[in-house]
């Protein structure tokens, strides 16, 4: 097996397909697959040792323009093959991309299993907060009162909030990025990689033909400032519009967030990021306007993966039974000949 040494420096362009890119002018899955193809560059893996899974649905399409191996699978069983194949061969870095419906609708029970084994898996969520691929029917990150070809008089259907989700589910790596926010989408993707276990990131991501502008009140310049908290572990939330004042969370003696204006550099009372605080976690992952959005890693904790536990028994069973003999096991016990 080479080193890594002896493995050539790669560039974004080495994992870039030959296939013609087949999503809407405009979409923000170009976007994201960018920054994904230039984060497996940075992360110095030779290209045989990334398979990226898919299911069903337009960002499922995005084991055809990456140049490793890849499945497009099935809808909403994404997880069962990337937990197979990670089981197979556990040298590979394994990344699944799905989308709001095929994972939180079709693959709901999929996509909860995969979280509480903590499978060693990256999981990509693009929310575009609509189904995109059959024309514009409504998801289940719709937001309720959702006019769409399937609501039309709105939907009346409450919305998942997916990080919410992937904590009930005991998710141990959460986060949430956007797809425009590049920078802050490949440290996230990043820290993704890093983490043993399985990492669960939300994207948020427009679709520019169906629902354009679904995400606006954190993508627009003019009010990101204070519509985002960007959240590192052990500093204050602090957010705010450059042009305005700065401002914090804090808990109120009720145990529910409030925003407050600092005075001058005083960060008395505001609240500090711990992602291994599961409490904290659920509050971020559930804040919308008028608070803020939490972007960056949410929660983040270790614990014992379902890949290296299944191998640990493997190894303790072949001790106690020493070498094995297919040939014995096979013929051992009671046996017949049929002439």
């Amino acid at each position: 097996m080479s080193t890594e040494e002896d493995q050539p420096t790669l560039k974004k362009k080495d994992f870039m397909s030959d296939q013609m890119v087949r999503w809407c002018p405009g979409c923000g899955d170009y976007a994201i697959l960018s920054q994904v193809q230039t984060v497996f560059a940075q992360i110095g893996l030779p290209r045989e040792q990334f398979a990226v899974i898919s299911g069903i649905g337009c960002s499922s399409r995005f084991p055809y323009y990456m140049n490793t191996y890849g499945f497009h699978t099935i809808h909403g069983r994404a997880p069962a093959f990337a937990t197979g194949l990670k089981l197979a061969n556990p040298e590979l870095s394994v990344w699944q991309i799905t989308g709001d419906g095929d994972a939180l609708s079709i693959g709901g029970n999929h996509f909860i299993h995969v979280l509480r084994r903590n499978v060693d898996i990256q999981l990509l969520l693009f929310n575009n907060r609509i189904y995109g691929l059959t024309k514009g029917q409504y998801s289940p990150t719709s937001e309720t009162g959702k006019r769409t070809k399937s609501s039309p008089m709105g939907s009346i259907d409450h919305p998942f909030e997916p990080c919410a989700v992937a904590l009930g589910a005991d998710a141990s790596f959460v986060a949430r990025t956007v797809d425009i926010f590049v920078k802050e989408q490949r440290k996230v993707l990043m820290e993704a990689h890093e983490h043993k276990g399985t990492s669960f990131v939300e994207i948020f991501q427009n679709c520019n033909i169906f629902n354009d502008g679904a995400f606006t009140d954190v993508t627009d310049r003019a009010l990101r400032g204070n519509a985002v908290v960007h959240i590192e572990h052990g500093e204050p939330m602090i957010f705010g519009d450059k042009d305005g004042p700065r401002k914090g969370l804090k808990l109120n003696d009720r145990l529910q967030v409030e925003v407050v204006e600092l005075e001058g550099e005083d960060t008395a009372g505001i609240l500090v990021h711990d992602e291994t605080n599961p409490v904290l976690a659920n509050l971020l992952a559930r804040m919308r306007p008028p608070f803020p959005v939490a972007m960056g890693v949410i929660f983040r904790v270790q614990r014992p993966t379902y890949d290296g536990a299944v191998h640990e028994q493997i190894a303790a069973a072949q001790a106690q039974v020493g070498s094995s003999d297919i040939g014995k096991a096979i013929y051992s016990g009671n046996t017949w000949v049929v002439e």
